[in-house]
């Protein structure tokens, strides 16, 4: 009897093997070839804008078909919209995060939010720019870097509410017994405390978010608009790096063809480094 018990025994076993080395196969396989498209892609990056980089390129703005030129103003513009739609997302995000953490168990509100948040983290960025057209483009009658920094924001703010809640969920209970416990109330405790002991995770959120909207393109073309010249009437179109991306890939012209490739180089390379510096910070906080 036992001979036939341990036969089966060990035919359980080959078998789990096997359905585990198939399975480590397909995993090592997928993440070879996703690692081998992403490799590709910044070769082909630094190999077609490497060559275009200078100090033209942060000097001047960008050129008509045919004449020297740079990004200049669409650097400059991407730097303005960027900043203002992180100020915007830092401050909701964070504020309702924290609200969702600390004072949302349990509650319907904050399982509605949650939810709502977690549908707007994958929502067609061009859906929000339309969004922010109706209601800030056409009732003003013109587009505008105001328009542009409200449609990152909108995309941005989601990232950051949902890293906040994480991080103030991971911070432990007897940091918020500890200053109850000295009379502090609870508003205090959080902006003194769980705050200050999650600015590490806070920081990766924000920087996060930059890196979701640091690229887009969509809706800028429908907020924004673009702007051949530096400007900083933030009440016009502005000029914007991934728009001249967007127009320069599509000309027939070398020149600017190249300027393009240049321009995808720098967003590539930003939003990496803010990818990176980003996990790096939360490997950190989480040791």
């Amino acid at each position: 009897m036992s001979a036939p018990v341990k036969s089966a025994g060990f035919d359980r076993h080959m078998r789990r093997k096997l359905v585990n080395y198939i399975f480590v196969g397909l995993t090592t396989l997928a993440t070879l070839v996703a690692v081998a498209g992403l490799v590709m892609i910044l070769g082909s990056l630094m190999k077609n804008g490497l060559g275009g980089l200078g100090l033209h390129i942060f000097t001047m703005d960008q050129p008509a078909a045919g004449t020297e030129g740079g990004l200049k103003n669409a650097i400059l513009g991407s730097l303005v919209l960027c900043a203002m739609g992180m100020i915007g997302a830092v401050v909701v995000g964070i504020l309702a995060g924290t609200w969702l953490a600390e004072y949302g168990e349990g509650n319907k509100l904050a399982s509605a939010v949650r939810f709502l948040n977690d549908v707007l983290l994958s929502a067609p960025s061009i859906l929000v720019g339309l969004f922010i057209y109706e209601i800030l483009v056409a009732p003003f009658g013109g587009f505008s870097a105001i328009a542009g920094a409200a449609a990152l924001a909108c995309l941005a703010a989601p990232v950051v509410t949902r890293t906040t809640e994480d991080i103030l969920r991971l911070q432990a209970n007897h940091l918020r017994e500890a200053g109850m416990a000295l009379g502090a109330g609870k508003g205090y405790v959080i902006r003194a405390i769980i705050w200050r002991a999650s600015r590490t995770g806070l920081v990766t959120g924000a920087l996060l978010g930059f890196a979701r909207i640091s690229g887009e393109t969509a809706p800028l073309l429908f907020t924004a608009l673009g702007n051949a010249f530096t400007s900083w009437d933030l009440t016009q179109p502005i000029g914007a790096l991934p728009k001249v991306i967007y127009d320069f890939a599509n000309s027939p012209y070398d020149d600017l063809r190249q300027l393009a490739w240049v321009g995808a180089l720098l967003i590539s390379f930003t939003v990496l480094s803010a990818n990176i510096i980003g996990r790096a910070l939360a490997r950190g906080s989480n040791k």
